[in-house]
């Protein structure tokens, strides 16, 4: 049976969830497969081309409808979409860093959240500026939840006499509650815009 590229992006995506960002080669796939090395190349010729059709594939559904009508709701559900298909595999927001580039899943991705922003009535650097803050956001924190090797700050590293307000908000620092985190950044963005919005006519 033909080995098809979909096949490829699917076995890949299995040893990323086993090995993680590391253990995915080519050869490691070809191994999923029952292939030899030289049909995986067929599909990607190379580790940088397969790390981008697989991130590529994490995208895939981050844009289906249906979308909230309201801009900020659609920019929240979009980037809580993006979020979650990271969260979905092992290591993906490390593998987005290195290789997110303009294949058919992130153009369209991208293409929705700064479509969202301009029919909102943003001007253009503003919608793509936005786009990319959000995105950074996104593969920032959910590469630090993924890592999983934060440790939190104990008392006696901020001392109260030298730094007063660190140690003021010292059981917020570090805290593992990613998901109102993420929120409570995403809101803030939101709250930015709108502050600046100039009302589609």
């Amino acid at each position: 049976m033909r080995t098809t590229r979909e096949a490829v992006v699917q076995a890949a995506l299995h040893v990323l969830d086993e090995d993680g960002l590391d253990g995915l080669t080519m050869r490691a796939v070809a191994q999923r497969l029952g292939v030899q090395h030289n049909t995986v190349r067929w599909h990607a010729a190379s580790k940088q081309r397969l790390l981008e059709l697989v991130s590529d594939e994490l995208l895939a559904h981050c844009a289906d409808e249906p979308l909230p009508p309201a801009w900020d709701e659609r920019i929240r559900t979009l980037s809580r979409r993006c979020r979650t298909a990271l969260l979905a595999h092992r290591d993906a927001a490390r593998m987005l860093t290195v290789a997110c580039g303009p294949e058919p899943h992130s153009l369209r991705y991208a293409e929705t959240v700064v479509a969202t922003l301009l029919d909102a009535g943003f001007d253009g650097r503003t919608a793509a500026w936005a786009h990319w803050s959000l995105f950074y956001l996104i593969l920032g924190i959910t590469q630090e939840q993924q890592a999983g090797t934060a440790v939190p700050v104990r008392a006696d590293q901020v001392p109260q006499d030298r730094y007063p307000a660190l140690a003021a908000t010292l059981p917020h620092v570090g805290s593992g509650e990613f998901d109102e985190r993420f929120d409570f950044a995403i809101q803030l963005i939101i709250e930015a815009l709108t502050a600046r919005r100039r009302p589609a006519e």
